[in-house]
């Protein structure tokens, strides 16, 4: 039997999907980020293996009750030929080539198959979309990134530059920047709001201004987002500020990569990532900014898994 391979790497985490030439899915595992300008080249190496490794054990202790099955597929062969057919893995932050040339020789060697593809996290969940037609996926999660394909194969992305940089509208820039309001409360320079108390509640501290003896990586300042959009439900309003704030950005990005492509006709906008799933607020708002601008865009939700879509991208290198 072929055994197809999809993996999703992103900042938050990694997720692998094990399928069958039938279409079916027969295994998902996680693993932990795997962004390589976040973890760096080797962190990103582990999660990705992790990940795979675990897929392969699930199936085959599902299936076989046979260990040997993952140290054949890893190893490259059993009888005589890969045990996988093909594996495509989306990884975020590998359009670059320094990044991608080196992880796509690692992935050849790590996890064997007959056909490897190695795109970004944003390509696959595109592809989980909207398949080969063109439309366009806006991505908020720990980072932020817009990617879009018209109907002759033209692809551009707007944002995705990283923390330093860029990342607005993402589970990151509002966790920032709800600490960027809270100490403002703190000091009398902003408004009063419930995130001051609520900061320091999940970080354990005793008053915000400790804020700034901690170290927070983009992970774990996104790790407070849920506390904006809560908060935005209740009412707060500089939860809900931050809230339009991120669904303006993550507009600007889509109307960016619009304008580039010259589209002017009617547009699948799909939106993806964390950010979007957990707050409806965003989600409304974002549809709003979209159609005030592009009045005959589609805007929905994805419906499939990111990782579904390098599934499927693994299943099309065999064709």
């Amino acid at each position: 039997m072929g055994l197809y391979l999809g993996i999703d790497g992103g900042g938050s985490g990694t997720e692998a999907c094990l399928g069958d030439e039938r279409g079916r899915i027969l295994a998902k595992a996680v693993a932990g980020p795997s962004n390589p300008l976040k973890v760096g080249m080797e962190g990103a190496k582990k999660e990705l293996l992790r990940a795979a490794r675990e897929v392969l054990r699930r199936v085959s202790t599902a299936a076989a009750r046979d260990e040997r099955l993952v140290v054949a597929a890893l190893a490259g062969r059993r009888h005589n030929r890969p045990l996988l057919v093909a594996v495509c893995a989306g990884v975020a932050g590998v359009d670059c080539p320094a990044v991608s040339r080196p992880l796509r020789a690692w992935l050849r060697k790590a996890v064997p198959a007959r056909h490897h593809l190695l795109v970004t996290d944003a390509e696959i969940a595109l592809y989980a979309a909207v398949g080969t037609a063109g439309g366009m996926i806006v991505v908020s999660g720990t980072g932020s990134i817009a990617y879009a394909r018209d109907d002759r194969g033209r692809t551009l992305r707007a944002g995705g530059w990283g923390a330093a940089f860029d990342d607005l509208g993402s589970g990151y820039d509002l966790g920032r920047k709800a600490i960027m309001a809270a100490l403002h409360d703190f000091d009398g320079r902003g408004e009063r709001t419930v995130l001051t108390q609520r900061i320091c509640q999940a970080l354990q501290l005793t008053d915000i201004t400790q804020i700034a003896l901690r170290n927070l990586d983009p992970q774990q300042a996104a790790g407070l987002f849920p506390l904006v959009s809560e908060a935005a439900r209740e009412g707060d309003r500089v939860a809900r500020r931050l809230c339009a704030e991120a669904a303006h950005d993550l507009t600007e990005m889509s109307l960016a990569l619009a304008r580039r492509l010259g589209w002017r006709r009617m547009v699948h906008v799909v939106c993806a990532g964390g950010v979007f799933r957990s707050s409806p607020t965003i989600r409304r708002s974002f549809a709003r900014y979209v159609h005030q601008r592009m009045p005959s865009a589609q805007v929905r939700l994805l419906q499939r898994e990111p990782v579904e879509g390098a599934l499927a991208m693994a299943r099309k290198l065999a064709m």
